[in-house]
This record gives C-alpha cells, structure tokens and sequence, in this order.
C-alpha cells in the first residue's frame, strides 16, 4: 500500500476552522500526522472531532484553511484522490436489505483497487455468511462488515469516527485487534477518534486532543509523554513559580498536584525540597488537557501543541 507523496505527511490540516452559522465547531487547527502512524483523536462530545475527520477526508468544506491527504487537497474528488481514504463512521451505515454479498460487490463497483480476497478472507475467518442480510448481522458483526469493505479499499489512509462506541467489550477487542493487525501487514495510516481512552493507549503512536472546537495537543505519544512532568507541590505555592506552561493543577488541603509541560521540572523538583516531580501516564496526559480551558490553547499559538518527533528534550514556551 503505497502512496506518490514519499516522506511528507499522510495527514496536514493548516489552520482549518468550520463555521456552523455564528459558531464555530473547529477553529485554527494546525496539525499533521506522518504515514504509517497510529493517531487517536480524543476529545469530549461537540469538541469538533467529527468535524474535522470529515474535512480530513473531503465531506465538509473548510470555512477556513486547507486540509491534504497524502500532498492532495482533500476537498479535490478527483477518482485518485478519494482512492486514498477509507472511512468507517459511527453508525456502520450499511444498506440494511443488502447482503453482505451485496455490500461487496457495491463496494467492489465503487472502487477500482477493491481487493475481493480481503474482503472474502476476513468474512471467512470470522463466520459471516455472504448471503446474511445485513439487519441479521449482530452490531459487532456489521461493525466488521464496515471495517472490511473499507480495508478491502486498499486504501492507504483509514479513517475511524468511534466505531466501537456501540459495541461489546468483546467485539470492541476483536475489531481494535484487526485494524492494527491490517496496519501492522500493510502499513496504512490510521486516525482513530474514540472516548475509550485505555484502548488508544495500547494501540496508538501519535494524540490528538480537541476541546472546545480547538486543538489543544498534537505530537508524537513518547515525546508528548516525555515533555510533560507531574508536580506535587506545598498548597501555598503561586502558579507562578510552575515551571514551563501549566495545564492542570488539582488542590489539596496541603498538596496540589500539577501537570506542567516543561522538561524543566524535574530540575525544579531537586531545588524545592519540598516539591515532587513524577512522571505522566498516557491518561493523566489526555484528562488533564480534556480538563483545560479551550481559551487556553487559543492563547497560545496552535504549533506550541505540537511536538515533532526529537522536540521532547526542547521545553515548549512562547
């Protein structure tokens, strides 16, 4: 699965904003996600993630701003273009009185990389009859179709708007593991939104953090995690004397704990006595920013978010 965009980014959104009316549902998002990344796109309901999933793949125009998949606009539906995203949404919207048959040989008319023996393996290896109807199909059985008629694309970049929020714990496991293991054998780009926070911890290589229609993070997980410290500190000391940029600070009686991005705070720590700096976990790094104002990150500008792979030793600053 290969691309003509060798070295630059699968993903590259510059200052994209949508306006619905007098609101905003995204503004000023500047990011980009390399090919071959696993990237989770987290953030509370209404934080624009829909939003900007569906300019990334073409659906909604842009207000503002350019999104490009692989070097190619987006909004450009040339047959070359849209060959390049797959996209499974929320609902698994499937043609209900369609066979699973049926559903193939649409997708196969709709696509001219449409690999048949993909979609035939994977019906085969998990018990789908071709002849089943649709509506027969159990959710996480349709959620399955969904997933194989978009890898089946051969598209290089998959697109997923929380397609496990409405299964079983059990069919949320199967359908993960099959979309990294057709990541691991292909090496297509995947962009994932999801509110199951514990599961992109395990599966994913690159963060989104949307709230409040603005990107509030974006980089690489290590280098996210590694720019970030977590501070305990005497309940009297001012947010001033923080070091680096604080994100989230949670009080005490006696102790606050804070969640700074500065690489300098572990230095911090040894010249306080008093202070305590720990590392950040995947979760305290992703609830924190959900917890931070969106005002906040609209202060500052977008690209201070962003850490590129060998920033995390760099403290991030205005």
């Amino acid at each position: 699965m290969t691309d003509d965009n060798a070295g630059g980014p699968a993903v590259l959104a510059t200052r994209l904003g949508r306006r619905y009316g007098q609101v905003w549902g995204l503004r000023d998002c500047t990011l980009e996600v390399p090919a071959g990344a696993i990237a989770g796109l987290v953030g509370p309901n209404g934080a624009g993630k829909t939003t900007l999933l569906q300019m990334i793949i073409g659906l909604l125009e842009p207000t503002e701003g350019q999104a490009s998949v692989f070097g190619q606009t987006s909004r450009a539906h040339a047959a070359a273009t849209l060959a390049r995203v797959s996209f499974v949404a929320q609902d698994h919207p499937l043609y209900r009185d369609f066979s699973v048959a049926d559903m193939f040989r649409l997708g196969r008319a709709m696509n001219p990389g449409w690999d048949q023996r993909v979609a035939t393996q994977r019906m085969n290896a998990l018990g789908i009859p071709p002849k089943r109807k649709v509506k027969s199909l159990s959710g996480g059985q349709q959620a399955q179709v969904s997933l194989t008629m978009a890898l089946a694309k051969r598209a290089p970049l998959l697109v997923l708007d929380e397609p496990v929020s409405s299964l079983d714990p059990i069919a949320r496991l199967e359908f993960m593991r099959d979309v990294m293991a057709a990541a691991a054998d292909t090496g297509l780009t995947v962009l994932i939104a999801s509110h199951v926070v514990s599961e992109l911890e395990r599966f994913c290589d690159w963060l989104i953090v949307l709230t409040g229609g603005r990107l509030q993070l974006a980089g690489p997980v290590d280098d996210l995690i590694a720019a970030h410290r977590l501070l305990i500190v005497p309940r009297a000391t001012p947010d001033a004397e923080l070091p680096g940029i604080l994100i989230h600070r949670a009080d005490s009686d006696r102790h606050s704990t804070a969640l700074v991005r500065a690489e300098t705070a572990g230095l911090a720590a040894r010249e306080h006595p008093r202070w305590q700096a720990d590392p950040v976990g995947f979760e305290q790094l992703v609830l924190a920013y959900l917890q931070r104002p969106p005002t906040a990150a609209a202060q500052d500008d977008p690209a201070q978010a962003a850490v590129r792979p060998g920033q995390a030793t760099k403290e991030v600053t205005r």
